[in-house]
């Protein structure tokens, strides 16, 4: 049944724009008409079956359409920081359609349909580029199939994502169909109007462009690495330390920082606990001057305790000097 609606779904708006595309010009009502009472019995009975059709639907379903009009088309940047940008646009009485960015290594995209009425069940929406008034004869372009779940906001993945930004910039309406869930005698149609993007649509890729290359469970658990006897950082642990910099400039949520300083077993036990100590403030030192926070930051030094390798050689040694940073989130 659900298959049978899906193809219904698709046959309505195929015919619905092979009819707007014929009756703009002369010449293409010719060609129909010739195609139905001179042309192979195939054709003909392919555009019979396709009136039949689309007079059933339209005797039996009505499309209920949600869209801004060209005058309150809004689109803006709701969140932009390192961390996420998101581009948002009002859908007048039905919801908001959004588009999110996250600070990752790879670059992403998603598309999320927030409804102000969630599906009752399970469903699959047909999501179309379709071109505005002013491009007659121009037909529409099949983006992706949209799975809904029940009592959860449609959404789709990058590369959907991706090709709605770019019909959209293109002028283009990415429009979402569905069966209403509510009225079975209802499809519903939801349509992106894509006057007043392009101008909020580059500050979200410039916001995009700046997002951090890493996410938090990538510097969640850091070990850095210590030149021998010294509070030096190794070249890598400087980078790293940088990173986790960045990071808590951006993320207001992180409930807690852990240092936990430790030594090899060279140069007494006593000197190696403050030693310890020393590197595990002058980690929290860098954190707080570039705008950590200073009350949530708690340091220990473990000295030479709770060694990883044996001290036994070069490699093995440069190993257990490090300071461990640990950082939680609500």
């Amino acid at each position: 049944m659900l298959e049978l609606q899906r193809t219904l779904m698709r046959y309505s708006i195929f015919i619905f724009w092979v009819f707007v595309m014929l009756s703009t010009t002369k010449i293409m009502w010719n060609i129909t008409r010739r195609a139905l009472f001179e042309g192979h019995p195939n054709i003909r009975l392919l555009i019979i079956t396709m009136v039949v059709v689309m007079s059933s639907t339209a005797a039996h379903a009505a499309m209920r359409q949600y869209s801004a009009t060209v005058e309150t088309s809004n689109w803006q940047v709701d969140t932009e920081s390192r961390l996420q940008c998101t581009l948002n646009h009002e859908l007048p009485g039905y919801g908001d359609a959004m588009f999110t960015s996250v600070a990752s290594k790879q670059l992403n995209m998603e598309f999320e349909l927030d409804m102000h009425l969630l599906p009752n069940r399970f469903d699959v929406a047909a999501v179309y580029s379709v071109p505005p008034r002013w491009m007659p004869g121009v037909a529409p372009k099949t983006i992706a199939d949209m799975t809904m779940r029940k009592q959860y906001n449609g959404d789709l993945p990058q590369d959907a994502a991706w090709t709605m930004l770019s019909e959209l910039e293109k002028g283009f309406w990415p429009t979402i169909y569905y069966q209403d869930w509510y009225n079975k005698y209802d499809k519903v149609s939801v349509a992106l109007n894509a006057s007043n993007f392009a101008g909020v649509y580059r500050q979200f890729v410039e916001c995009v462009s700046n997002l951090l290359p890493y996410t938090f469970d990538d510097i969640a658990y850091t070990v850095l690495s210590y030149q021998n006897n010294s509070t030096e950082l190794t070249k890598y642990s400087q980078k790293r330390l940088t990173m986790i910099g960045e990071y808590l400039k951006e993320d207001g949520e992180l409930e807690l920082v852990l240092l936990d300083g430790y030594t090899d077993s060279y140069g007494g036990r006593w000197n190696n606990e403050q030693l310890s100590i020393r590197r595990a403030n002058e980690v929290k030192s860098y954190l707080t001057a570039i705008g950590g926070p200073d009350d949530r930051i708690q340091l220990t030094g473990h000295g030479e305790k709770r060694f990883i390798a044996p001290n036994d050689t070069r490699e093995s040694r440069a190993q257990n000097r490090r300071v461990v940073v640990r950082l939680s989130k609500s």
